[in-house]
């Protein structure tokens, strides 16, 4: 498409944005646009389909993402995740900070190329933490660039910790404290399966898809994983989705894999998904 006209269309979808008073928080979890076992491995394809339908919804959006295989690998090898022990986990830090903003000036690349008026915040320079926690996030930059139409894209990182040194700050806490300020219709979490299942799906047949998760489920939940996730797994996850839930905004968890269904769930048409409620 030709530069000028580009720019046309990201006009009108800007005035459209600015004219809607409701808005969504939707994920793209980090086993859906990396692979997770691989070291710094983009699934662009998928990205790109992604904010097409993001896109394609006209939906007011504010947009985060995970780090995947460009943030857990090396945070989980120096235990960047349980804090400051040491100068020898600088290069460590050094290269996990590089590596997620790598992964979301790729993520940044797509979403532009779909005609989408992005604004990259990354935690590192507007959240702090203490003890792990979410302490502190400038919400009023988010709004500032909301109010002129932009679509704020932050994605998980390392954050100075008062307490620990640094800490990990991961996309579920980001939406947990932005659902707190901007208390959104939906909120979409982007997964690389269907939804929440009764167990893995992927290492048990009998596994079947919940189509509705209350605190219960929790109970039932190890809070380790069967992956590299220096952020609380699936239970960590699940907590901060029933919080977000009790804030009134509808929770699910979709299939990023499956073509159209982020686009449907945006619009608020019936999908496959886990709703996640929160009491």
């Amino acid at each position: 498409m030709p530069y000028a006209s580009g720019l046309k269309v990201v006009s009108l979808f800007i005035r459209a944005r600015a004219c809607s008073t409701v808005m969504m928080i939707v994920k793209l979890g980090g086993s859906v646009i990396t692979r997770k076992d691989r070291y710094r491995s983009f699934r662009r394809a998928v990205t790109r389909r992604l904010a097409q339908e993001i896109a394609d919804s006209g939906e007011r959006v504010v947009l985060v993402h995970g780090a995947g295989s460009f943030g857990h690998l090396v945070a989980s090898q120096h235990n960047l995740d349980k804090g400051y022990s040491g100068t020898e986990q600088m290069p460590a830090l050094s290269r996990v900070m590089q590596d997620v903003r790598d992964l979301n000036l790729r993520v940044m690349d797509v979403l532009e190329n779909a005609l989408l008026p992005v604004v990259s915040l990354p935690p590192a320079a507007c959240a702090s933490m203490k003890r792990g926690k979410l302490e502190r996030l400038d919400v009023e930059l988010f709004r500032k660039y909301m109010e002129m139409g932009a679509l704020p894209v932050t994605f998980g990182d390392v954050v100075l910790d008062r307490e620990m040194g640094f800490s990990i700050c991961s996309g579920d806490q980001l939406i947990r404290r932005l659902a707190e300020e901007f208390r959104p219709k939906r909120v979409v979490f982007c997964a690389d399966v269907d939804g929440v299942y009764s167990a893995d799906p992927k290492k048990e047949r009998g596994a079947e898809l919940l189509t509705t998760v209350d605190r219960s489920y929790l109970r039932t939940l190890s809070k380790g994983t069967s992956y590299v996730d220096v952020t609380g797994g699936m239970y960590g996850k699940l907590e901060n989705m029933l919080a977000i839930s009790s804030m009134g905004a509808e929770v699910m968890v979709i299939n990023g894999f499956a073509e159209g269904r982020l686009s449907q769930a945006l619009r608020g048409k019936k999908v496959i998904a886990s709703k996640v409620v929160g009491g």
